[in-house]
């Protein structure tokens, strides 16, 4: 196995960026209350969640996820190469994972799309940041 070089710091900056690109994909702004209507949620509901829990493990994921990226991507040159792994991960495994998902939960497309395209950028804006900072 050849010797894997990881840069710490580019990830957590990748975890940071999934964790910021969410907060804009699930506001208002975006797809918040398209994905509040598919999850049949109210501004109760979502007001009386744990912050603490949701925003630390949400940190948590999203690091796990940008190192596992990196480990994925680690020793590939040229940053190309590294958004088409990014895509491969993001879209190819975890999205079209969240669409086998949804249709046994009887989720309609939109919900699918919105989660999946959610993830689809995540990964490509996380294997930027690894990819630029090597």
């Amino acid at each position: 196995m050849e010797n894997i070089d990881i840069n710490w710091l580019a990830v957590i900056v990748a975890a940071l960026t999934s964790f910021v690109i969410g907060g804009l994909w699930y506001s208002p702004m975006l797809f918040g209350k398209a994905w509040q209507a598919e999850n049949n949620l109210t501004n109760e509901q979502i007001q009386g969640g744990s912050k603490a829990r949701i925003f630390g493990f949400t940190f948590l994921w999203s690091f796990i996820m940008a190192a596992n990226l990196a480990f994925f991507v680690s020793g590939v040159e040229s940053l190309g190469e590294v958004m088409i792994y990014s895509f491969a991960a993001g879209f190819g495994w975890v999205s079209l994972g969240l669409f086998v998902i949804g249709l046994f939960e009887l989720k309609t497309t939109r919900y699918m799309l919105i989660n999946a395209g959610y993830q689809t950028i995540s990964f490509l804006l996380m294997g930027l940041v690894l990819g630029l900072w090597k």
